[in-house]
């Protein structure tokens, strides 16, 4: 193709000429079989040629007629058009319209396509589209704009259909005004409808063309409706992840940009509601009014617009509070294999949080439907609905939609946080949400790295957890707490995935099989088991309560390995063993049922003060529940005051273990 463009080139050919050339021998057949024919000699179609076509043309029919290649006379002819224009700084461009453009308009769409091509000149094809019904769309090269007053209605009529859907054609006035709106607000954009071409589908995955201004992560909508963010930018292409089904999207299909970037409706009424990841209500309840739009990409705070962590976010577990505390604005994983109880921790967090003027939201990344459905049951059993909204993206979404799912989650919680209020978001879990996004990266045919993971992915997790965090009073002081969660395989802390959230969270509670199955639930294993905000989250009196129960449990941990195989102990051997057990009795705490402070005070100041021991193992639980009854009945003083004041002193203490006494005399008497 480069040597005929060349001869062309030298020649100085006009365009007219060679134009001139293709109609004549398309118009006559016998003259294109004479120069297409292998039979007739080279001289005998030069002279021809020589005869019949221009000086300027006859240098590249010689050479197609030799070869007999004057088929492709047509496809040379593009391809000079193209160099020429590009030689010239020409763009060229088809105008669509009913009514064909003055001087004044065609200047106008020249100077149009010249800013949006950066060409120089512009050279205008005009053709008839009656079905336009008023206003033109541009074509040049590989984009589109729709200036047409057809796609205008078409939004219009979609806007009022939707409207009318979501309100169950209960508020007429409300898609009056909305077209009263449209209406009194029609006007074209400057920069019209750029419009691009589907060049494959598949896997939720398409390729487009023509939308090259296009931004990243911005929405675009197909011609039949479903949505799409940008997710890969290429010199002559961009890769769109879909958020609907692609069952109706082909090669061809039109696709329109939005200019505004993937973002999520948020507002005080989500509370208490399911929604999908678009911020689009799945529980059946209608539709949701929202206060304001938020993108679910956002930067995290700076730090100085951040303040240290030192305001409790008491999970109601005891093993938990009392040795691994987790503070308002704290990124706590929590980690281990499937079926530890992850979810039950976060969700008896949750529960916890009834009454502390704490907003709850509950993300489930690729979890089963039915999973979900009985999460809520339990939560509205509990009355915890009231302050939660869930944000669901279950195994059978597509995988871009568990992609945004934790994002969308996160603008949701922002909303509230800058309005200095406080968050609790549990991400269930990070696993899948990056397996989803490694199903994403390899069909937009990036490349893998470690265990086919693309390399992004560590950003990818700490740009969605940066996010939670305590603001600064001059910011309102609001915070966001993060739970993930993350799966591990045979306890292997090890693996890429979970390393990666441990390097960027504030510790982890890592639950251990063995532990579980052996009945220690929650299964968590003090050993590996963290939290480096420590004690700066952990009030007065739970810190002075929990005293060195962590150094008791690990003593106990280890006597216990030294001891399995002897029988032969000593006394002390035995007392300190058995207040191992009671205090890993203690530990234990069925699902549902957070602890409030001041049991959870009452409880080790006891067992610090050896009040369990002598009690059988298995009544250890029964005798716990019955003690604070016990004191909450009789001692009213010590819980109240343990509430109020955040604090114990040594009259407190000392009342407390009085109380313990009295109760084991009633109880034996």
């Amino acid at each position: 193709m480069d040597k005929y463009l060349e001869i062309l080139l030298s020649s100085q050919a006009s365009v007219s000429s060679l134009e001139d050339a293709l109609n004549k021998i398309n118009s006559n057949h016998e003259l294109a079989e004479v120069l297409d024919s292998p039979n007739v000699l080279p001289e005998e179609k030069q002279a021809v040629i020589e005869e019949l076509f221009a000086p300027s043309v006859a240098g590249l029919l010689n050479k197609l007629a030799v070869r007999s290649k004057i088929s492709d006379l047509k496809e040379i002819i593009e391809a000079y058009i193209v160099k020429l224009d590009k030689i010239n700084n020409v763009v060229r461009a088809t105008v669509i319209c009913v009514n064909p453009p003055d001087e004044k308009q065609l200047q106008g769409i020249k100077d149009f396509v010249c800013k949006k091509s950066g060409a120089e000149k512009a050279e205008i094809t005009v053709e008839k589209d009656d079905s336009l019904i008023g206003g033109f769309i541009v074509r040049f090269g590989i984009s589109e704009y729709d200036f047409s007053l057809k796609s205008k209605l078409e939004s219009i009529r979609s806007r009022m259909l939707k409207t009318a859907r979501d309100n169950n054609e209960e508020n007429e006035s409300s898609i009056i005004e909305l077209l009263r709106r449209d209406v009194r607000d029609f006007e074209f954009r400057s920069d019209g409808e750029e419009m691009g071409t589907v060049l494959r589908v598949g896997d939720g995955i398409a390729k487009i063309h023509g939308i090259d201004h296009a931004m990243y992560g911005e929405i675009v909508v197909f011609e039949n409706g479903v949505k799409g963010m940008v997710q890969d930018i290429k010199k002559d292409s961009e890769g769109v992840i879909l958020f609907g089904s692609d069952t109706d999207i082909h090669q061809g299909s039109r696709v329109k940009r939005t200019h505004r970037k993937a973002g999520v409706p948020v507002g005080s009424e989500f509370i208490g509601r399911i929604v999908n990841p678009l911020g689009e209500p799945i529980d059946g309840k209608g539709d949701i009014p929202a206060e304001d739009y938020r993108l679910v990409e956002q930067s995290a705070p700076s730090i100085v617009d951040r303040k240290s962590v030192d305001t409790p976010m008491a999970t109601g577990i005891l093993s938990i509070d009392s040795m691994f505390p987790i503070g308002r604005g704290q990124r706590e994983l929590i980690i281990g294999d499937r079926q530890t109880g992850k979810t039950s921790i976060a969700i008896d967090t949750i529960i916890n949080q009834k009454g502390k003027d704490v907003i709850c939201i509950y993300n489930a990344i690729g979890q089963k439907a039915s999973s979900v459905s009985k999460l809520v049951n339990t939560l509205e059993k509990a009355g915890a609905m009231e302050y939660t909204i869930i944000v669901c993206s279950t195994a059978s979404d597509p995988s871009s939609l568990q992609y945004i799912a934790p994002y969308a989650a996160t603008a949701m919680a922002e909303h509230f946080m800058y309005q200095g209020k406080d968050c609790l978001i549990v991400y269930d879990d990070l696993s899948k949400h990056a397996v989803a996004y490694r199903a994403l990266s390899l069909l937009l045919e990036r490349s893998p790295g470690r265990e086919a993971y693309p390399g992004d992915v560590f950003y990818l997790h700490s740009r969605l957890l940066e996010r939670s965090s305590k603001l600064s009073d001059e910011l309102g002081g609001g915070s966001i707490t993060a739970l993930p969660i993350v799966e591990t395989q045979a306890g292997d802390v090890s693996a890429y995935i979970p390393t990666n959230v441990i390097s960027i969270t504030d510790g982890q509670i890592f639950l251990e099989s063995d532990l579980f199955f052996s009945g220690m639930r929650p299964a968590v294993n003090v050993g590996l088991s963290v939290s480096r905000v420590g004690g700066d989250a952990q009030t007065k009196a739970m810190k002075k309560a929990a005293g060195s129960l962590r150094i008791d449990l690990a003593q106990y941990r280890e006597m216990e390995v030294f001891t399995q195989f002897s029988s032969d102990l000593d006394e002390e051997t035995k007392s300190a063993l058995d207040y191992g057990k009671g205090l890993m009795e203690l530990l234990k705490q069925p699902l549902g049922s957070p602890l409030s402070l001041s049991d959870m005070v009452i409880t080790l100041v006891a067992a610090s003060g050896k009040k369990f021991v002598g009690i059988p193992v298995n009544n250890i639980k029964k005798y716990q529940k019955e003690l604070l009854d016990f004191i909450n009945t009789n001692y009213r003083h010590i819980p109240s005051s343990i509430e109020r004041e955040k604090d114990i002193d040594d009259e407190i203490r000392k009342d407390i273990l009085e109380a313990c006494d009295e109760f084991k005399k009633v109880n034996n008497g």
